[in-house]
């Protein structure tokens, strides 16, 4: 009996090892399978968001939510990352043999007015390393042109209070934005103009001739989100940057309550960029009912578009040989940043 037991016992041992060889297999194997599966979503995503937004908007309405929403949901964060790195999509870049305006406020003139919906009353007002259309009649700017050189010179001090602009007989106070439900949203941002120029430059953004109403969501993630990139991310790789940025009036007359201040439909931005001889132009626009975790690059829009929605002429003294091309195509991705610049990108969206 000891001995046939004895026997038993390795049949016992190899078939238990039997068992493990044959589960590691089915591990390894449905690893790999999980792995190519992943891989291929991220892929067709990716594609799949690359595409303009007319088409996007088009061919998810199209297709049944089962498939739609999944591709968004991972192709947003994977394209994301790749157009970070450099690695998929593609700008709006042309050469310009013209030195790049290193230290003044605009690259190509302030924004001239072309028609509707753009009012017939703006007025620029100079605040320094920035300036304002100004539109009496709404409340709020139309445009608003700022510049941010690539290295920064100060830290970001505490925040002002915002302040009434005694220059501007129809500058709204504060206490005119209290319960409205909207953000007191800057234009010209408080931390790039902080970072650059310092303490006497922050203040001035915090005047109301500087602020225009903005629902929390827009402004607080997207619109957020897109100042910290030019501030943080885009100077450190592409140098200087020129913005223009402002708010499309309201088309149904909505106003803040007892105020007149015209509650705007949307919001834009328009970034350039010079690289020795490469210009680099990218457009960006955005409702006021964005969602809170929207990405960015969902809002691109090529200049030429923007035009048609603002009533305004942007970039107005650069040659019509650059400006044409330059205006009428649509990047796929919003710029690249430095590659040791990937995870603080990452870390702005969770900020």
């Amino acid at each position: 009996m000891p001995a046939s037991r004895k026997r038993k016992s390795p049949r016992k041992k190899r078939s238990a090892k039997g068992k493990k060889g044959y589960s590691r297999r089915v591990a390894g194997i449905t690893a790999v399978v999980f792995a190519v599966f992943m891989t291929l979503w991220a892929a067709i995503g990716s594609w799949y968001v690359h595409h303009p937004r007319r088409w996007l908007e088009r061919h998810s309405e199209g297709l049944p939510g089962i498939l739609a929403q999944p591709l968004l949901w991972i192709g947003e964060p994977v394209g994301d990352l790749l157009d970070a790195m450099g690695l998929a999509g593609h700008d709006a870049v042309y050469e310009y043999d013209v030195e790049a305006p290193s230290g003044e406020i605009t690259f190509a003139g302030v924004p001239q007015r072309i028609g509707p919906p753009a009012p017939d009353d703006i007025v620029v007002i100079d605040k320094g390393e920035f300036k304002v259309g100004w539109s009496p009649s709404l409340r709020h700017p139309v445009w608003c042109a700022y510049h941010v050189p690539a290295h920064s010179s100060f830290e970001a001090g505490k925040r002002p209070s915002f302040m009434k602009d005694r220059t501007v007989a129809t500058s709204p106070t504060s206490s005119n934005y209290d319960k409205s439900g909207y953000d007191r949203g800057h234009m010209v941002p408080n931390y790039a103009i902080a970072t650059r120029f310092g303490a006497e430059m922050q203040r001035n953004t915090f005047f109301m001739t500087n602020i225009a109403p903005q629902s929390p969501a827009l402004n607080r993630g997207v619109w957020r989100e897109v100042e910290h990139r030019i501030a943080d991310l885009w100077t450190a790789r592409w140098g200087e940057i020129w913005v223009i940025v402002g708010a499309i009036p309201s088309a149904s007359g909505e106003t803040l309550s007892n105020s007149g201040i015209d509650v705007p439909e949307k919001f834009y931005q328009v970034m350039v960029a010079q690289e020795g001889m490469d210009v680099r132009a990218q457009a960006v626009v955005y409702d006021q009912s964005v969602g809170w975790r929207a990405w960015p690059t969902r809002g691109l829009v090529t200049i030429d578009e923007l035009e048609q929605m603002t009533g305004l002429d942007f970039l107005p003294e650069l040659p019509e040989f650059i400006q044409s091309p330059l205006e009428a195509e649509l990047p796929s991705r919003l710029w690249p940043v430095r590659f040791r610049d990937i995870f603080r990108k990452i870390a702005i969206r969770f900020k």
